[in-house]
């Protein structure tokens, strides 16, 4: 079985040079990624924290995972075209000496630090005049379900995508999600022995993106329809317009507009708003009111190298589902698509009752890339079914990052500083992180 997956990428190579495939290209990267922080934990008895100690797994300390995924894309022939990725992690044995926990949860069932393997795309692509199809495996980027590549592994999807531009400055967007290996897909909601979604164990990891060993799983309860339409006719406006139904769950819609000013050079505005109306299994466990979120953005490019941006959101505390991704853990820290969103305490600016701000600035001082990232949210709620976020909970986060690339390697460091009500007893601590990415 080993030999069967050390082989793959040479099998696929082998089958495309027999049939003659065109323009075989195979790319992929290798990433060890690590986070430590100085929240407090207990071990033997004893409250303990600092930085770069190994800690204890669910509590402080250190975390660290090395993944590896490789592509393979081609021709089949004229419009036709394919695609298989595959990906691996592993801890390497980090965390038995120097870390207590992972990054991912796709390590296989057990004591969550088995290596573990999947293919995470295989699709075809067809193309005629100015349509694509395209069937099978694949990451999907769409405001409400979408694939988190922020991490060492990024959850996929089941699915069928249409894609058409005939009509002039316009992109229409039809597709079917059927099935996804993203961890408590659905939320986890549980009413008695209901539960809604997929992959609903206890999430290994930091990161609560993929379910143990990505197993697939139907799409929510009965998988999803979405259609949208992209249009840009006014040329220093962009307008976006989704609309998701979700079978027997849910349906919901994002709104979306970003327009470069004309007035001002580099300027740009941008706004959102997104609604969630529960049915069907979401009311049968006690979902009945709609979550919505509106937000906006100003952004200015106008000084070389530099990018700066404020934005602000606001979700309606009558809400129970975050306005954030679906297709992860969104009742926990699925990753959201507002303005707002933080550098890394995900979780927060889509939850009922969230208000939140966001400033970014970014500079590229030759050296390094440097960022700074100011995040704080207010969750003012009180609706008993938000089961992840205590009422009345404060979160400001504070991050500093430098990324550099050398050649083919990404690397990139951060500083984050938390202070949240309902993170390491209410007390403010921070976490040093490494990422390095060998792209090949």
């Amino acid at each position: 079985m080993k030999l069967v997956k050390m082989s793959l990428a040479a099998a696929v190579l082998l089958g495309a040079s027999a049939f003659a495939i065109d323009n075989v290209k195979v790319s992929g990267d290798a990433k060890l990624f690590y986070n430590t922080n100085d929240m407090d934990y207990t071990k033997d008895g004893v409250t303990q924290s600092g930085l770069f100690e190994q800690g204890v797994a669910g509590q402080g300390g250190a975390a660290a995972d090395t993944a590896l995924r490789l592509g393979v894309t081609g021709d089949l022939t004229k419009g036709i075209s394919f695609g298989v990725t595959g990906y691996a992690v592993s801890t390497l044995g980090l965390e038995n000496n120097l870390v207590s926990n992972t990054w991912t949860g796709a390590h296989s069932a057990g004591n969550g630090v088995n290596d573990a393997w999947w293919i995470g795309e295989a699709w075809m692509a067809a193309t005629m005049g100015k349509t694509t199809a395209k069937i099978g495996r694949m990451e999907l980027d769409t405001p409400l379900a979408f694939s988190e590549k922020w991490s060492v592994a990024a959850n996929t999807f089941d699915a069928a995508v249409l894609i058409n531009q005939d009509l002039p400055d316009t992109t229409l967007v039809g597709a079917w999600v059927g099935k996804g290996n993203g961890a408590n897909a659905g939320g986890g909601l549980t009413n008695g022995s209901t539960t809604l979604g997929y992959n609903n164990s206890a999430v290994v990891g930091i990161d609560g993106i993929l379910g143990a060993e990505a197993v697939f799983g139907t799409f929510v309860d009965g998988g999803a329809y979405a259609v949208a339409a992209v249009n840009n006719s006014f040329k220093p406006l962009t307008a976006q317009a989704w609309y998701y139904n979700v079978m027997n769950v849910a349906d919901a819609y994002w709104l979306q507009g970003d327009i470069n000013c004309q007035l001002v050079k580099g300027l740009t505005l941008g706004a959102q708003y997104a609604n969630i109306g529960p049915k069907g299994d979401l009311k049968t466990l006690g979902v009945t009111e709609d979550s919505s979120a509106y937000a906006f953005k100003v952004g200015y490019e106008g000084i070389q190298n530099l990018k700066v941006s404020a934005a602000y959101s606001d979700a309606d505390e009558d809400g129970t589902l975050k306005i954030a991704n679906v297709a992860t853990n969104n009742l926990s820290g699925a990753q959201s698509k507002l303005y707002t969103e933080a550098w890394w305490n995900y979780g927060y600016v889509g939850a009922p009752g969230a208000e939140s701000v966001n400033v970014t600035a970014e500079y590229n001082a030759g050296f390094a890339k440097l960022g700074a990232y100011y995040t704080n949210v207010s969750i003012d709620n009180t609706n008993a079914q938000v089961v992840t976020k205590a009422d009345g909970t404060d979160m400001t986060e504070v991050t500093l990052t430098a990324s550099k690339s050398f050649g083919p390697l990404d690397t990139t460091l951060a500083y984050v500083s938390t202070d949240a009500d309902d993170q390491n007893n209410g007390s403010q601590y921070n976490s040093v992180q490494a990422y390095l990415t060998l792209n090949f």
